[in-house]
This record gives C-alpha cells, structure tokens and sequence, in this order.
C-alpha cells in the first residue's frame, strides 16, 4: 500500500509539474505575439531559385514557432502547397516577376525599333537615315515605355493566377492573425521573389467594413452594382466531375461500402468509371461577388479575403498610394506601417 501511495505522489507530482510547465509556455508564446501590431512583417522567406520559384514551407513554419505562432501543418503547409506548388503557378511566377519585365524591357525596345524601321524604310523615303533613326528611336521608346508601364500596373490590380489562389490560405492563417502573399521586386539589377507573413488581427476590419455595409443597406442595390462593376472580371473556371447516379445512393449503403474493404474486380471497375468521369468532366464558373443575400459581416469577410494577399503584396513592396504623414491618414486606420489598412482599401477601390 505504501508503494501504491508514493507511485501515486510521484504521478499527481509530475502531472502537476507538466502543468507548471504548460501554464509558463503558454504566456511565453502569448508574449512574443502581443509586440506585434497591424501590417508588421512577421516572415520573409525568399525563393529557393528564380527559374523555378519555390519556397521552404517547414523552414516557414519553424521560425513562425519561434515567434509563439503555433500553426498546424493543415493550416499552412497543406493549402501554400496547394496554392503555389503547381508547375503552371511557378511559370506565371516567373513569367510575370519584375525580373523578367526588367529583362523584357531593352528585348522589346530592340524588337519595335526592328519593327518600326524595316516598316517605315519600305514607305517613307529620306535623304538623311539620322532623321529616320531618331524618330524610330523616339517611337519605340515611347511604344515600350507603354507596354511596360501597363504591365507594371496591372501587378498592382487583383491578380487571378496568384492573389486568388491564396484566398483559401488566408482563410486558414487569419485564424493565426496572419496573412499571406507573395511579392517580388528588381534591386541591384537582381530579382528579388519571398513569400510574406504579415501579422493582422481582422476584428477591426471586419468590424468596421461590417458597419458600413450596414450603413449603405438603404442604397443596397447602388452597393451591389458597384460590386458588380469592379468584380464582375473576378470568376474561376473550375473542372467538376459529374455526378454518376450509380454511386449516389442512401447513406447507410455509403457507409457500409466505406467500412467494407474493396475486392480487386471492384477495384477495376472503380479505376474504369473514375477514368470516364475524368473524360467527361464539366466546367463549372464561380463567381467572387457577394451575394446580395448574404447578411453584412458575411460580405465584409468575402471581401476582405478576396483583397487579403494583393493588399498585403502592395503593403510589402511599399505600393500604397496615399499619405505617407501619420496626421494625413484618413481616420480608423487601423495599420500604422501603411498608408490605410484593409477595410479601407476595399473602400478605396470598391465601394467608392
């Protein structure tokens, strides 16, 4: 009995030490999370290679740990992979970095100065060819400082190869009050692409974009039409398999099929009807506008989703416009590293 009573001591004592020990971690990691404020760059981890963009998730998740984020990998690793590790995401990555337009930009010059040229040589005859050089110069500067110049503003707008693709993403990691985006720029004639972690904390947002959904409820159409107009580009195409009425049946027939293990002729058979439906799949389109049915904070969590990764992208790369003096920021900004915070970007370029 005595034995009994000092293994049960050393058991309560150990539990309780374990305790002890769960209760002085738990503010430790709480700690390291209050020093963070709205829009502060948690993470930057930088692409593994410039030609085949990839990014060291567990490296990430690591260093969010030691900074008190204690994230599940389902949050995180699961849907960035999802996201950003598909071969045609990494093409558009490069295809579409600053690096690649800053090595774009002296190509296409000499390529419309070729153009303009041979073209006007053909029709136009001039004694003097400086003449003809200097004003195929003059066109083909302005022509490339054009095409540059709307590529470089359209990287500023919603993108629907990357920013939309993290959606779901910053759906998981705004539980973390974290947001995610990727962001590049060209410094030093080298290309710079990383993978951000911004601490944001989206009650606020939330609550003030909320509030003035609310208050635009008497003029709910004129919203929705504003919605309409600067959304209306904003769809995904996606591929669904058709519904095979063979497979639907009860739920307790689902039920017993998925306890049961499959026999090898059903496995054929299976491998034979999953192989159809991927001949014959369906596109199906979604579009990203809110319902008008959906009640006010429903629509002001869409759109703050919806804009969550661009905003953050512009936030990182210094691309928000607006003042840049604390006593010029329009009020209830609640970031004090930008210009204007979420909720009111959405404003700004939706609902304005």
């Amino acid at each position: 009995m005595e034995d009994k009573n000092g293994l049960g001591h050393v058991v309560e004592e150990c539990e309780v030490d374990a305790q002890i020990r769960q209760t002085k971690a738990q503010p430790q990691a709480n700690n390291n999370r209050r020093n963070w404020s709205n829009g502060q760059c948690v993470l930057a981890v930088p692409s593994c290679s410039g030609l085949n963009p990839s990014f060291d998730l567990s490296l990430c998740r690591a260093k969010l740990e030691s900074d008190g984020f204690q994230i599940p990998v389902r949050d995180m690793e699961g849907p960035l992979r999802t996201a950003l590790d598909v071969p045609a995401v990494r093409r558009y990555m490069v295809f579409n970095s600053a690096l690649f337009h800053f090595i774009l930009a002296p190509v296409l010059y000499v390529v419309v100065w070729c153009a303009v040229f041979s073209t006007l040589h053909l029709y136009i005859t001039v004694s003097d060819y400086w003449v003809l050089c200097l004003s195929v110069s003059l066109v083909s500067i302005f022509l490339t400082t054009a095409i540059i110049f709307i590529l470089h503003h359209s990287n500023k707008e919603l993108n629907m190869n990357l920013d939309i693709r993290l959606i779901q993403v910053n759906e998981r990691m705004v539980k973390h009050k974290l947001l995610v985006a990727v962001a590049d720029w060209v410094q030093n004639c080298t290309g710079h692409m990383q993978l951000y972690f911004v601490y944001w904390d989206m009650s606020r947002c939330l609550r003030a974009l909320t509030e003035t959904l609310e208050e635009r409820s008497f003029v709910a159409n004129d919203t929705q039409n504003k919605l309409k107009k600067k959304m209306s580009h904003l769809i995904l195409v996606t591929e669904v398999a058709p519904v095979d009425p063979e497979v639907g049946g009860s739920d307790v027939e689902q039920g017993s099929d998925e306890q049961r293990p499959l026999l090898r002729n059903e496995e054929t058979s299976c491998s034979t009807t999953s192989s159809q439906r991927e001949d014959a799949k369906i596109t199906t389109s979604y579009s990203l506008i809110p319902d008008a049915s959906l009640p006010a904070q429903d629509k002001a969590y869409q759109l703050l989703m919806t804009y969550s990764a661009v905003y953050v992208k512009l936030l990182v790369s210094e691309r928000l416009s607006g003042p840049s003096h604390h006593r010029l920021r329009p009020r209830r900004n609640h970031c004090t590293t930008a210009p204007f915070c979420l909720c009111q970007y959405i404003k700004k370029k939706i609902l304005r």
